[in-house]
């Protein structure tokens, strides 16, 4: 179902009462099949009975990423292989990969959530769709051409990489839809540009963007030079991958979370306190429909806060704010915490350089020195070094004002930063060379 009322808009007591009875079939499901949390539970002197309420969520144990890493592969699946049909991970980048079977039902209900996520940015049957995710272990493209077949929309399963050929099957075919990466998205539009297409002139008309922390200045961007309305799919291999949350069409900051599949928590990251609605901390999720590898209060790392409301759309599914950064993404410059998405919204009001840019982060004395190349825009470039060294210094100055610390901005040349075919990398550590 695409547009599922009964959920999506369902009464607080309605909901509540599902999440209960959910919560409570998922804890004894994993006591009985998953020897790691029927160890966590005994030596807390837990039993599945214990949890009668939602506010017993808060006495569960937490699980970390290194649990996965060191139950890898399977260890923390709760079902038999014959009952597994299809397995994601992720790149495994530093370290073990994190696996993600799942059942049949898995698989359903994923496609669900997806569905829902694509029809609330305006996304129907009538539509072409270019998935750009990388497909294969990495949820991102399969997981969008599960939603985009239950609405049955055309899909074309473009994969990300040669961005030539992207935009000459936008052009060719007609595409409607595009789901990729943000910061793909904008090498889709450079690569457009100089080609000679205009995208704005295409059918091109929605995005759907996610796997990585992106800011409103940036969806801006997108929508500007792309004339589209760019949404975003929020996601983690851990829990089904994409679309965990989704805008709306209100697009007011805040993404409407799929609670009938997921609980969702903020917890103070040092403390482990569970934060109340409004106040910002790390998100925690438990899934509760899940049977493969149902996690219980996996801490995500993701810095958001919650909020329950009816949105103007109608839905309402509990809302958390866009995540703008990550707990151990977290920079520590001169005594001050440092998001990379801070600095983002910063060079994104700045008209004379382009959205592309790395922080460097290297060793000063004791201290850690934070740097930022960004390049200039081709008109600006070409002015000169008395020209680049004033908008160097304007952009220090925007800088200082808002975060609070020195940073040595360098405008360099236009296209001299390597493009993202996925996640962008934005931060490198010159420390440890």
């Amino acid at each position: 179902m695409i547009w599922n009322e009964k959920i999506e808009c369902a009464s607080l007591d309605q909901m509540q009462a599902l999440q209960l009875a959910k919560l409570q079939e998922t804890v004894a499901w994993v006591y009985d099949r998953v020897p790691f949390y029927r160890n966590k539970f005994d030596s807390m002197g837990l039993k599945p009975d214990d949890v009668k309420s939602l506010e017993d969520l808060a006495k569960l144990p937490l699980t970390v990423k290194t649990d996965l890493r060191d139950n890898y592969p399977f260890g923390l699946c709760a079902v038999p292989m014959d009952d597994v049909v299809k397995i994601h991970a992720s790149s495994g980048t530093t370290g073990k990969p994190i696996t993600g079977p799942y059942t049949a039902d898995d698989i359903n209900q994923w496609r669900e959530c997806v569905a829902r996520n694509l029809h609330a940015a305006g996304v129907f049957k009538k539509d072409i769709v270019q998935v750009a995710y990388g497909y294969g272990l990495f949820t991102g493209g399969l997981g969008l051409q599960g939603g985009c077949d239950l609405i049955g929309c055309a899909t074309i399963p473009a994969s990300s990489g040669m961005t030539e050929r992207q935009v000459t099957i936008m052009r060719d075919f007609g595409s409607t839809v595009l789901c990729c990466t943000p910061s793909y998205a904008l090498t889709i539009a450079e690569k457009a540009a100089d080609m000679g297409v205009d995208i704005r002139e295409l059918p091109l008309r929605v995005g759907v963007f996610g796997a990585e922390p992106w800011t409103v200045e940036m969806r801006q961007e997108i929508e500007e030079r792309m004339g589209i309305r760019a949404h975003e799919v929020y996601g983690l291999t851990e829990l089904m991958g994409p679309s965990v949350s989704f805008d709306c069409q209100q697009q007011d900051g805040f993404m409407h979370i799929n609670e009938d599949h997921v609980l969702a928590e903020v917890i103070d990251p040092v403390t482990e306190e569970v934060l109340p609605l409004g106040e910002k901390g790390e998100l925690v999720f438990t899934a509760i429909q899940r049977r493969a590898m149902p996690l219980l209060r996996y801490r995500t790392r993701d810095i958001t806060e919650l909020r329950r409301e009816t949105c103007s759309c109608g839905r309402t599914l509990l809302k958390m704010k866009k995540v703008l950064g990550r707990s151990d993404d977290m920079l520590i410059i001169s005594g001050v915490n440092v998001f990379p998405s801070q600095v983002e919204s910063i060079l994104l009001e700045v008209p004379e350089v382009e959205p592309q840019y790395v922080l460097i982060i290297r060793k000063k004395g004791y201290l850690d020195a934070l740097s930022v190349d960004v390049e200039a825009k081709a008109e600006v470039y070409d002015q000169g070094e008395e020209k680049l060294q004033a908008v160097e210094k304007r952009i220090e100055g925007k800088i200082r004002g808002t975060i609070g610390i020195g940073v040595k901005v360098r405008l360099v040349p236009p296209k001299s930063i390597e493009r993202s075919e996925g996640k962008a990398k934005r931060v490198f550590d010159a420390r440890k060379l």
